[in-house]
């Protein structure tokens, strides 16, 4: 099974989410990519995806998440506690994005950014692709 977690590469608060899911995967289920590099971009335009997508997308078995869905199918699959994410699911999408939508515009302000995408560490390079 293929799960693929596109995510912005300058932001920190999306890096330190991929550095979390990486702790809680350690079977390396999830593979990664920026949105911003060319693997990223293929991925994006070969789902018939949006190009200047501002969202966390989630390709899993050729099917597409983003927003909140991606993020409870992710934290549904991690170990320990975070299975317990799903619950979320039975608020409606429509509030669940909105909520998310407010995080996504503000996570430069309220978090930061870097200058470029960041390098992972030796031991998490084969989770990345290129």
């Amino acid at each position: 099974m293929e799960r693929i977690i596109l995510f912005d590469g300058i932001c920190n608060l999306c890096n330190s989410s991929v550095q979390f899911i990486i702790k809680r995967d350690p079977s390396g289920k999830f593979k990664f990519t920026s949105l911003q590099g060319e693997m990223g971009q293929k991925l994006l335009k070969k789902h018939g995806i949006r190009t200047d997508i501002n969202s966390f997308v989630l390709i899993e078995n050729e099917k597409i998440y983003v927003k909140s869905n991606a993020a409870l199918c992710v934290g549904k699959q991690l170990n320990g506690a975070w299975k317990l994410v799903s619950v979320f699911f039975i608020i409606p999408w429509t509030i669940r994005d909105y909520l998310y939508d407010i995080i996504a515009k503000n996570r430069y302000k309220w978090f930061g950014k870097k200058e470029s995408c960041m390098l992972p560490s030796p031991e998490w390079k084969n989770r990345f692709l290129e």
